[in-house]
């Protein structure tokens, strides 16, 4: 089936020899490649880690994650074992919210493939259940209790859930300009100052808005200006 739309790929190497040669980054460009499979689709970045999969800091898996949130869009990868299976990286994955393609998974090749599928599968069924069973035992003890169920119950949120509330929308906007920042800067540097000129810009290359509609204005570039450190 053919793929549509932007993707970021992230491809890893182990070794500064290998990196250079291009051996094994070649095979995962092409495995990517026939992942996407024809269609109307675009690669809007391309990062290349050189490092040994032991280790847990990857720079360029956080600048394509950083991708991939600003252009809102997937990051596809072509063989799962490319990345280490450990829970900070899976949490890294969570914390970010993206969506994350594997290019040999769809097929179901491999051991790797087939397990990874069957976990997941597993994991998903086993926590739906369980999710679904304490759902019915709780509504099951409120009915034996002889609590009414549903409807409004008059609470107003505090002032301190508002506050959680604000910072969260806030801590959200501060982390989109972080995100926004390379992009902005890049766009000035080419000559483009203006409020007017770097929104043009945006909407020119496709980035999309805080709420993913609609298109840049200059009071939303300088809204996103105000976040960022002077």
């Amino acid at each position: 089936m053919a793929s549509f739309g932007k993707f970021v790929a992230y491809y890893r190497v182990s070794t500064q020899k290998q990196g250079r040669s291009g051996l094994g980054l070649e095979a995962q460009q092409a495995a990517v490649a026939q992942y996407l499979n024809g269609g109307d689709w675009q690669i809007v970045g391309e990062f290349v880690e050189i490092e040994s999969g032991k280790r847990s800091d990857r720079p360029e898996l956080d600048q394509a994650l950083a991708a991939a949130r600003l252009h809102r869009c997937c990051l596809v990868v072509s063989k799962v074992d490319r990345l280490t299976r450990s829970v900070a990286f899976l949490s890294k994955l969570l914390e970010a919210g993206i969506d994350v393609r594997f290019a040999d998974l769809p097929q179901i090749e491999g051991a790797t493939g087939r397990f990874l599928l069957q976990q997941m599968v597993a994991v998903a069924e086993l926590e739906a259940g369980m999710i679904s069973k304490r759902t019915k035992d709780a509504l099951a003890a409120a009915k034996r209790r002889k609590v009414k169920l549903g409807g409004w119950r008059g609470t107003i949120p505090t002032a301190r859930t508002r506050a959680k509330a604000v910072a969260a929308i806030e801590a959200r906007a501060a982390a989109r300009a972080t995100d926004l920042a390379p992009t902005i800067a890049s766009i000035q540097a080419a000559g483009a100052t203006s409020l007017r000129a770097i929104a043009a810009a945006l909407n020119e290359q496709g980035i999309p808005t805080a709420r993913d509609a609609g298109v840049w204005s200059a009071t939303q570039v300088a809204r996103v200006l105000e976040r960022l450190p002077q």
